[in-house]
């Protein structure tokens, strides 16, 4: 690695173009890899050990629903405990290296994902239906987060200058916490579970991660490449496993220093309120680091460009079947434009092809797995008693778990559909009176996390800027697709405790300062 002085500055991982034959050829290739080694039998990792138990967790592919993924040993609370001990030890000696260190695993990861990204993403195509451009965003975020940590590190490496005593040499240091529980969500198996990790690591913590059920697989790769990279055993270690069996043991566990989760807001509550518990034996305030869930809204003024407002909706809503915490699953319309707005969003909606995300002309795969699929149809029905089905409302032939993409009308703003996060394919359309009122309505909910307005008007989008309360808002484009340096990210209220993944201030989660104080002849 270069010094650290040297390295380039941070940018962004390009994209995958797949209209071009060759990003298209190779990815094509990585799913047929992909496809032979489905199905294969994976151990829990611990300090370096595969560990199987007789208890299985099966991974299926929510397209191809019977498609077996792979078949994970589950940890029980006995190989909980020991994996957080051995996280423990292993804190002593990785506490100790230094930040150069820690960076160069990173970029070196990066090398790897960078290398294999294709590979990665197939993996999330069989795993939790992404589309190729979701999978390969996916990937591209993970190679983000890698590379901006890495600087972050050596940049709050340095100690910090305090006002000069005469008599004293003082300074401030970040040193890290401790053992860490990261609990990381399937709609972004590899990113987020990669970010938080890479997070807790560069800053000289150590891990044990329980990915999600829905997941694994994708997530174990992601270990690989850290130990490919030159992870040293012990310092993450992964542990599929239920969260009433090994999930609540891992967050109430003495050693556990901090829990870092993303997830709904339901569990997020949970393990905020086990972790504020003392256990026997624990001698620090645990941290919690938690994303949740959200109601997004988007507001389209009577100022907009309705085409732009019709595309950034369409895609915020329904990219990657709406199951993403940030997607738009409100859009609250201007009366004066707002029977044109939904004129053309049912146009632009009817236009989304739902299928098997194995094709590169997909743009909506299934839902992540049955129970979900379930939940999702419920709130469709109860919304077509709130409001007027405009299109869709219903789930496709198929041996997968595919819902069509869903547009409900004249939603009042305080009604379920309004209010409860859905996690999926359903747009719910509010009308507003005026500007002012969308505002209003926009702030309802107990969420506040990604919003969006498009509107032509400057006064509009300053008044927006400073009473719109969400962490992440954007102007005149989509409210998903954060990046990492450029749109830190993280919400407010029920969303979260706003992390700004992705930001500068993202590592000092995971680290705690200390000031020293020498007196001076």
């Amino acid at each position: 690695m270069q010094p650290a002085m040297q390295l380039a500055e941070f940018k962004n991982e390009p994209l995958s173009d797949f209209n071009h034959p060759e990003p298209r050829r190779r990815m094509q290739e990585a799913l047929e890899q992909v496809r032979q080694e489905l199905g294969r039998e994976y151990g829990l990792v611990i300090g370096g050990e595969r560990i199987t138990t007789p208890d299985k967790l099966k991974s299926f592919n929510p397209a191809q629903k019977d498609q077996v993924v792979g078949v994970f040993s589950k940890a029980d609370p006995e190989l909980a405990d020991r994996a957080i001990r051995v996280a423990d030890e292993a804190f002593k000696t990785w506490s100790r290296t230094t930040a150069l260190e820690r960076a160069e695993l990173l970029l070196e990861t990066a090398k790897i994902l960078r290398h294999r990204k294709y590979y990665y993403a197939a993996w999330m195509v069989y795993e939790v239906g992404k589309s190729w451009g979701e999978a390969d965003a996916d990937v591209a975020e993970t190679i983000d987060f890698a590379e901006f940590y890495a600087r972050e590190m050596l940049r709050l490496d340095k100690p910090l200058p305090l006002t000069p005593v005469p008599g004293e040499k003082n300074y401030l240091r970040y040193i890290p916490l401790g053992v860490g529980v990261v609990i990381p969500p399937w709609n972004f198996p590899m990113a987020i579970l990669g970010g938080m990790t890479m997070a807790s690591v560069v800053t000289g913590n150590t891990v044990v991660v329980k990915p999600s059920s829905d997941s694994p697989v994708v997530g174990y790769k992601f270990f690989e490449a850290l130990e490919q990279a030159g992870l040293p055993a012990g310092v993450v270690n992964y542990l599929p496993g239920s969260g009433s069996q090994v999930g609540d043991l891992l967050v109430t566990h003495p050693r556990t220093r901090y829990i870092a989760f993303t997830g709904s807001k339901e569990v997020g509550l949970r393990i905020n309120e086990l972790a504020a518990k003392t256990s026997p034996g624990q001698i620090w305030v645990k941290r919690v680091v938690a994303e949740m869930g959200g109601k997004d809204s988007i507001i389209v003024d009577s100022e907009a460009d309705l085409g732009a407002a019709v595309e950034g909706v369409t895609v915020s809503a329904f990219g990657f079947q709406g199951q993403k915490c940030s997607a738009c699953s409100r859009a609250i319309v201007d009366e004066k434009v707002y029977d044109a707005f939904l004129e053309k969003l049912k146009a632009r909606v009817e236009q989304i092809k739902v299928g098997n995300p194995a094709d590169p002309d997909v743009f909506m795969g299934p839902v992540i797995n049955a129970g979900a699929k379930k939940s999702i149809l419920e709130y469709i029905e109860v919304g077509k008693k709130e409001g007027r089905l405009v299109t869709g409302g219903s789930a496709p032939d198929g041996n997968g778990h595919f819902i069509q993409p869903t547009v409900i009308a004249d939603v009042p703003p305080q009604a379920r559909l309004a209010q409860e996060e859905i996690f999926g394919p359903v747009l719910a359309v509010i009308k507003a009176r005026n500007f002012d009122e969308a505002l209003e309505i926009a702030n309802n909910t107990e969420y506040g996390l990604t919003g969006a307005v498009y509107t032509k008007n400057r006064h509009k989008l300053e008044k927006a800027a400073e009473l719109f309360h969400v962490g992440n808002l954007y102007f005149n484009r989509k409210c998903t697709g954060a990046l990492v340096g450029a749109h830190p990210f993280g919400g407010f209220n029920m969303s979260g405790t706003d992390s700004k993944a992705g930001g500068h201030d993202y590592l000092l989660l995971f680290l705690q300062a200390k000031t020293v104080s020498e007196k001076v002849a």
